[in-house]
């Protein structure tokens, strides 16, 4: 029975689910999480229906994919294997398989600094010479933005490392608008990459809020000689960055309504690509669109919507409609 592509990403979310048992999983959460991971995949929006997961369930459980998977129903309601070792990703590699993790290491390896990706291609050399005596190596046909110069990459896997293992990182830092580097004592919870470039982001010593720091304003990692890994109970990165566009995010500041018109030539490419997750039009006029968006304003946000021109304008608030009345007035200086 073959299995398409968009069936494989939900029966391995469902298995990385169901293997998590720190968590109770109802049907409804499985349907949610093969959503978000068809969505973060594939960039589908509509999401999947209970029924095609209860489907993916009972195929699991049958013989016709050969998982055979041990998922079993406690308490009337809450799903999980009943070996709590069992996984899809034990099965014996076909064929077919063993091409499409080529592929997926292809792919992977485009994400340079992670040793991890690196190494893949060396096991995969293994299984291939091993079960398939493969000769050739699959062509890539997916290439993401990548730039191979980034500074900071190096420290990459470090960081994976401190978060993944809960320790404390010593980190020699200089900001752009700093003369001096400073020392930060950083218990890490999460790296971020926004639009090719990374960032950790953590509680410092002796603060209860969240730093963002940019790697590539990292000069060196030495060792923090014991100092003591802060458990994270302030951060919740799952919401973090839903009220805002990018990384930063002003404590201080509230969500605020941004509208702004886009010239009807360009009013599809904001469409298909939203600014934010809460972007909506507000209306269709002969020239173009208005839309709005609800976010913290911040840097990110109007680097975005400036990038846009003379094809957009700011209408509300009034304050940033001037700001960018500001920039222009600036930018007009530079070409006299």
């Amino acid at each position: 029975m073959p299995i398409n592509r968009l069936a494989l990403i939900r029966y391995k979310t469902i298995d990385n689910c169901l293997r998590n048992k720190y968590r109770k999983w109802t049907i409804e959460n499985l349907v949610d999480a093969c959503s978000d991971a068809l969505y973060e995949f594939e960039g589908k929006l509509q999401g999947v229906s209970l029924r095609t997961i209860q489907l993916d369930i009972q195929n699991m459980r049958s013989e016709k994919l050969g998982y055979n998977a041990p998922i079993v129903v406690v308490e009337k309601k809450y799903y999980t294997y009943s070996d709590a070792d069992f996984s899809i990703t034990n099965m014996p590699l076909t064929s077919a398989d063993v091409n499409t993790l080529s592929q997926i290491t292809h792919t992977l390896k485009q994400f340079e600094g992670f040793s991890q990706f690196s190494d893949m291609e060396e096991v995969l050399k293994k299984i291939e010479n091993k079960v398939f005596a493969i000769n050739n190596q699959a062509r890539t046909i997916i290439d993401f933005e990548k730039n191979n110069n980034l500074k900071g990459i190096k420290f990459l896997n470090e960081i994976y490392d401190a978060i993944k293992n809960k320790t404390c990182l010593k980190i020699v830092y200089q900001s752009f608008n700093t003369t001096k580097p400073t020392v930060i004592y950083l218990s890490p919870y999460l790296l971020k990459e926004y639009r090719n470039r990374w960032f950790v982001f953590g509680k410092r010593k002796h603060s209860n809020k969240i730093s963002p720091l940019a790697l590539d304003r990292i000069l060196r990692l030495p060792d923090p000689k014991g100092e003591l890994f802060v458990e994270n109970t302030i951060f919740d990165s799952e919401n973090y960055f839903n009220d805002i566009i990018g990384v930063t995010r002003y404590e201080k500041m509230e969500v605020a309504k941004i509208v702004f018109w886009v010239e009807k030539s360009n009013a599809p490419y904001v469409i298909t690509k939203p600014f934010h997750s809460s972007q909506q039009i507000i209306e269709t006029k002969e020239d173009g669109t208005i839309f709005s968006i609800n976010v913290i304003p911040n840097f990110e946000m109007e680097r975005e919507l400036i990038g846009f021109g003379e094809f957009l304008k700011v209408i509300e608030p009034i304050d940033l409609m001037e700001r960018f009345k500001l920039r222009v007035n600036k930018m007009k200086d530079l070409y006299k």
